[in-house]
């Protein structure tokens, strides 16, 4: 039997045409015993990363083998006098090290099957036809060509030729040309590919001379390494295709003379695209997936379900009769030699100004003139000198200077464009030299931060410092990077998007036909959790759910081959996309490096350079890669300081605010933080009223505490604070470091800091302390715990005293958070909780135009407006700005740019007009002013139905009544015309020759309509919330939001997400039903979904059998229901769901439901002025429920309960709002 290696092989790398995965494909091809294998996806190699690395881990217990023979013979070698027996042992050493350099490693071929184009990949013309299909243009797609790479050089050839072909060939296929192959030819071996190849292609129709022409080009530039390529596709399987081997034939006949005659060896190769036999239906329906064809189109691509990996004696029985063609593949493979694609870091260079000697030099220069400037020339003590010191020590000792200055260099551009930029996050933080290059902004010193904790001097590892920009700063950010370093060297990173369970079955089922409802009803059996199980795959799903399992075995071929071939694709990767934050700046062009592939900026529409490698391979090549993230917060940030200052007229550096603001601290001890950052949860709020912060490292504390598992210290962190329980420390040395936190061990600084001075650590050892207690390494931790024990003792320290240390932080410390980004993120979240409590209306106004998409969000934010006493008002024409704003009187008005149909231009038009000419006085003063060129009528019917219009003093349904002078005209009609010729006379009269005539200008007004139709308050919503996107002038659930808001325990978007209520549950919501959908089973049973919103959010209930029969006549749009269930599991598996026992309309259970009110009243809030409000709100809202009210001082050892008796009150939201407004807690029964 011939030797064999396949060397034209797709994985599933190749986007929806390859099934195989890299590591099926491997450890196939290893189990037959083959030498190596190709991988030569279509125009693209992004998984050559993953099938080297996977090849070099099976490879890896060889080479372990040889490595360490290798080292015991040198530690013999070099041994200056040996015994008989070491020389005895030497021979032995020397025959194992034979033995296993004799045995082979698996060779990893790395390879492409790339496009090339038929004239030039410069060249996309849609108008020239292709001789041979003149249906298609000659610059579609290309011609396929194998390539391979036999060592470094020819890598570097192949991943320059496919980036330029994603770069300046991509013409519906990446394509390269024959002038990049003329240029970058060395080191490749090609071969002339399938069907689609050129000679191939000339060969199929008749063009001989063609063929010889293209030969004898290939083998001018390739020599010996370009071999014709054989492929018997022969099936007996009717569905496959039955052509493809015919055509086979009679090219394969055509390259055997050929070769003969010109002298070129021939391979036999199996057009690979999926594993085994019994997987060439699933890949028939991946194939239906890509084309997007149903699989019984009669039409379609069909593949001839030979195209899986065959074993060598497979591949023996095909090609029988031409043994030579299988024997030269391995030819080709003993050609290939082995070789690594990776690299040290790249550091990129970065330019040094002449009077410095290198970057070590101008670092230090620029770290100690930020220094100066951080603490002044009097506060560089001989700590901070000597930290400093030591940091740029390990920098420079580490090789890591210049990825100091980019760093510094972009986030100073950065702040010189206008940019916010975040004080730090992660473990940056713990730098010095980091904070005195305004790369963090974080004192490390003053915060014990260790930089070790960035970088451990005990090993070399890559900085990664993440950098938080405004969301709109970022792309200015990335755009200077690439203006800086040049396009070629600055990169995006691929992401991959893989078939996951759900996603699977809708695929399988669509191509296959199945309805819709049931495509539907089988992803809805795929739960979301399965105990036990890390990943929901449908296989574990089949064991966990019966209606699933049932489903697979169905006699339905439909049903259960959607299953079973959805389970198959599962996984399979189905697209690629760019990843949200990571950058690589090069060294050299990335091209030279990895391959590149393009995608579009959905932002600026340009195309972006992205690597084939994704983000966990792509830095063992050497590249140098950095997060640059968006962060919301600082985007609300700024637009809270601009409008303070638009305003107030004061213009405030966020980041020079105190520290200590009494007012600041006010707002988190009594937990108002709803819209500030990190600490705006439900439960969060409740800590921070009990532990009434007063410091920022209490901040700190509780953002790292808050947490699964740390949380259930924050009762004892919160009486320790208020001395109700002891602060103690087992050792006295130990208050230095644990003081800020009574005592207890919130952070892994905290750990690392206290090895050192208990058991005297080294930096770096103490480093190793934190990871191998955060990691669990138990090993690492019985090593550390006996230097701990040892450092300890010496140091006069008892035994059971150390072991108790221990014991502490081997429990807490796998909690333990990182100080350093707790501080970053804490500094943040107390600029926006100053911000707050300083300037409300504008902050929140700034939280408001930062959450326009996000409609929960911002019904979150309008709701805490309410509760401060600000009014979020209709937009204004004379008011409104671009996006949110602050008026006169402190209130928030909406922004002309978030009206739906209002676009960017006409805004910008409308308040540059009103800027430069003053405010709008009438309707008719607008007309006259803003040119109906840029303000069109839709645009004005929406400025008009959202409010804007309403300080014009008309009804808004007057703009769209009939005129009374007999035509059809609306006056709104009548407005755009008289503004035409208003605006027409104005432009002819400046152009005259003799000027104005204001007479002449005196155009007739239309007057406005007597008779029209009133909008009814909710069709005035209706419009409002349609070009808003909420209610604003009023909500129509307002009368009952006393029942949904203080009697329900659940609202409407808490429903969402059952898992989180709990099984057991009892629930009641309501709110109006804002759609309907109604269907029909399979089975012909009516079904229903309602989708019901309150003043939080929606959810939608489905309603089948008998809650379909009991409850449909709630299916109605604008009905205001409520709704009574129990959350359950459902019949089938463990996922939650709403069992509803009732539903009934809200007018009707309003009165009846609610019988009492009760006001928790915190005392130190109480004035003359507050209970005389309460007592004219009581006494106007007489009701049928019972009042009342405990007066509270926080501690719960004092309070008061009072029961109202002059009558009873109803539950109106006056009450509530007034209870909102002062922080007063009302519930109701």
């Amino acid at each position: 039997m011939q030797p064999f290696v396949h060397l034209h092989v797709h994985s599933q790398f190749s986007l929806l045409d390859g099934q195989a995965s890299i590591k099926g494909l491997v450890d196939k091809a290893m189990a037959d015993g083959m030498p190596g294998i190709a991988l030569t996806d279509h125009g693209a190699m992004f998984g050559i990363k993953e099938f080297f690395d996977y090849v070099n881990k099976k490879n890896g217990p060889l080479l372990r083998e040889r490595k360490d023979l290798k080292k015991q013979i040198k530690a013999l070698e070099e041994q200056e006098e040996r015994s008989a027996e070491d020389e005895a042992k030497l021979s032995e050493l020397r025959e194992q090290l034979q033995a296993a350099e004799a045995k082979p490693l698996f060779k990893p071929i790395l390879g492409c099957e790339v496009y090339c184009a038929r004239r030039s990949r410069f060249k996309k013309d849609a108008n020239v036809p292709n001789p041979y299909r003149p249906n298609q243009s000659v610059d579609n797609s290309g011609w396929h060509l194998v390539l391979l790479a036999k060592d470094l050089t020819g890598y570097k050839n192949l991943i320059k030729m496919v980036s330029r072909s994603w770069i300046d060939g991509y013409y519906y296929r990446p394509r390269i040309d024959k002038e990049l192959l003329e240029a970058h030819h060395e080191g490749i071996i090609a071969s002339s590919a399938c069907l689609g190849g050129e000679i191939p292609q000339h060969i199929m129709y008749g063009n001989i001379d063609e063929a010889e022409k293209s030969i004898e080009w290939f083998k001018g530039l390739f020599g010996d390494d370009f071999y014709l390529e054989l492929q018997r596709h022969k099936t007996d399987n009717p569905l496959g295709n039955q052509e493809t081997y015919e055509k086979q034939q009679q090219v394969n006949a055509v390259l055997l003379e050929l070769g003969k005659k010109h002298g070129v060896k021939v391979i036999a190769t199996n057009d690979v695209h999926f594993l085994n036999e019994e997987d060439a239906e699933a890949h028939d329906r991946l194939i239906c997936l890509s084309t997007g064809k149903d699989l019984n189109d009669p039409r379609r691509m069909r593949y001839s379900k030979q195209e899986w990996l065959k074993t060598t004696a497979e591949m023996n029985e095909l090609f029988a009769d031409l043994p030579e063609v299988l024997a030269t593949t391995k030819e080709i493979c003993d050609k290939v030699e082995l070789y690594s694609i990776e690299n040290d870091p790249l550091m990129p260079d970065f330019p040094i100004p002449e009077q410095f000697a290198d970057a070590d030099e101008y670092l230090r220069h620029l770290t100690y003139e930020g220094a100066r400037r951080k603490y002044g020339e009097e506060g560089i003590t001989e700590e901070v000198r000597e930290r400093i010191d030591f940091e740029l020590g390990v920098i420079s000792g580490m090789g890591f200077p210049g990825y100091f200055l980019i760093v510094q260099d972009f986030i100073a551009a950065a702040r010189d464009m206008g940019v916010f930029v975040g004080p730090g996050r992660g473990s940056a933080a713990g730098s010095a030299v980091a904070y005195c290059l305004g790369i963090t902004d974080i004192d490390p010193i003053r915060y014990d931060l260790l930089f070790e904790r960035f970088l451990n001097p005990d090993r070399i590892s890559m900085p990664d410092i993440d950098v938080d920009f405004d969301d709109d700063g970022r792309a200015d950010v990335l755009h200077w990077v690439t203006e800086k370093y040049g396009y070629e060297r600055v990169a995006h990173i691929v992401t991959y998007g893989t078939m996951a369970a759900k996603s699977a079955i809708k695929d399988v089922a669509r191509v296959q036909r199945l309805p819709l409802s049931e495509s539907d009803r089988l992803t809805k059996l795929i739960p979301d959790k399965i105990p036990n199980v890390k990943n929901v795959t449908i296989g574990a799903s089949l064991d966990y759910v019966p209606e699933l399992k049932q489903a697979s075995l169905s006699p339905d071929p439909l049903l259960h081959d959607t299953l079973k071939y959805a389970q198959m694709l599962e996984g399979n990767i189905r697209s690629t996309g760019v990843h949200a934050c990571g950058i690589i700046i090069g060294k050299m062009d990335i091209s030279d490096v990895v391959p590149l592939s393009t995608a579009e900026d959905k932002a600026t529409g340009e195309s972006m350079l992205v690597t084939q490698y994704e983000g966990s391979v792509i830095e063992s090549t050497g590249l140098i890669k950095m997060d640059f993230l968006g962060l919301k917060t600082l985007s609300v940030i700024k637009e809270a300081l601009l409008n303070i200052k638009k305003s107030r007229g004061i213009e405030i550096d966020i980041d020079k605010i105190p520290i200590d603001d009494t007012k600041t601290y006010e707002l988190y001890t009594e937990g108002k933080t709803v819209g500030t950052f990190q600490f705006e949860s439900a439960g969060m709020q409740k800590y921070l009223r009990e532990l009434k912060p007063s410091t920022f490292e209490d901040l700190i504390a509780m953002n790292a505490l808050y947490r699964p598992g740390p949380m259930d210290y924050i009762p004892d962190f919160i009486d320790r604070k208020h001395g109700r329980k002891p602060i103690t420390y087992d050792l006295p040395c130990m208050e230095r470091y644990l003081k800020d936190t009574y005592g207890i061990t919130v952070y892994q600084e905290q750990v690392m800091l206290l090895s050192r001075e208990i058991a005297d650590f080294t930096r770096g050892e103490s480093d190793g302390l934190r990871k191998a207690m955060g990691k669990k390494l138990a090993d690492k931790m019985a090593e550390l715990k006996v230097k701990f024990l040892a450092g300890g003792t010496k140091k006069g320290y008892k035994e059971d005293t150390l072991e108790k240390i221990w014991a502490d932080w081997a429990k807490f410390a796998s909690y333990a958070f990182n100080k350093s980004h707790a501080t970053c993120y804490s500094w943040v979240a107390y600029q926006t909780a100053y911000l707050k409590a300083n300037y409300p209306a504008e902050y929140m106004a700034g939280a408001l135009s930062r959450n326009l998409n996000n409609i929960s969000e911002i019904i979150k934010l309008m709701d805490e407006c309410r509760t401060m006493g600000i009014r979020v008002l209709t937009p204004d024409i004379n008011e409104s700005d671009f996006k949110f704003s602050v008026n006169q009187d402190g209130n928030i008005r909406f922004g002309l740019n978030a009206i739906k149909g209002v676009g960017s231009s006409a805004v910008e038009m409308i308040i540059r007009e009103r800027e430069e000419h003053g405010p709008f006085e009438n309707v008719y003063d607008f007309f006259e002013r803003v040119p109906m060129s840029i303000v069109n009528k839709k645009t004005l019917e929406s400025l008009i139905f959202s409010g804007a219009f309403d300080s014009f003093g008309l009804p808004r349904e007057i703009y769209s009544a009939p005129m009374e002078t007999g035509n059809d005209d609306s006056f709104l009609s009548a407005l755009v015309r008289f503004a035409q010729v208003s605006q027409a006379e104005q432009s002819l009269n400046e152009s005259s020759l003799f000027g104005g005539d204001d007479e002449a200008l005196q155009i007739p007004r239309p007057t406005p309509p007597t008779h029209f139709v009133e909008l009814s308050d909710m069709e005035r919503l209706n419009k409002e919330r349609e070009l808003v996107g909420l209610y604003l002038s009023g909500n129509p659930l307002d009368p009952y939001r006393v029942l949904l808001e203080c009697y329900c325990p659940v609202n409407a978007q808490m429903m969402n997400d059952p898992e989180a209520l709990g099984e057991g549950r009892q629930v009641s919501f309501g709110g109006m039903v804002s759609n309907v959908f109604i269907g029909t089973t399979k089975r012909g049973d009516p079904y229903a979904r309602i989708t019901i919103e309150d003043t939080q959010g929606s959810c939608t209930i489905p309603l089948f059998s008998g809650n379909y029969v009991s409850y449909s006549q709630y299916c109605q749009k604008g009905l205001f229901v409520f709704v009574e269930g129990v959350i359950q599991k459902r019949r089938y598996g463990e996922e939650l769901e709403l069992n509803i026992q009732r539903v009934s309309l809200l007018s009707d259970v309003i009165d009846r439901i609610i019988s009492s009110i009760h006001l928790n009243i915190d005392v130190r809030i109480v004035n003359q002025s507050i209970i005389s409000e309460l007592g004219d709100i009581i006494s106007n809202n007489s009701g049928s429920a019972m009042l009342s009210i405990r007066l509270s001082d926080g501690t719960g050892r004092n309070d008061v309960e009072l029961t109202y008796d002059q009558g009873t009150v109803a539950p109106t939201p006056i009450l509530l709002d007034f209870c909102r407004q002062y922080g007063i807690e009302m519930t109701a029964k």
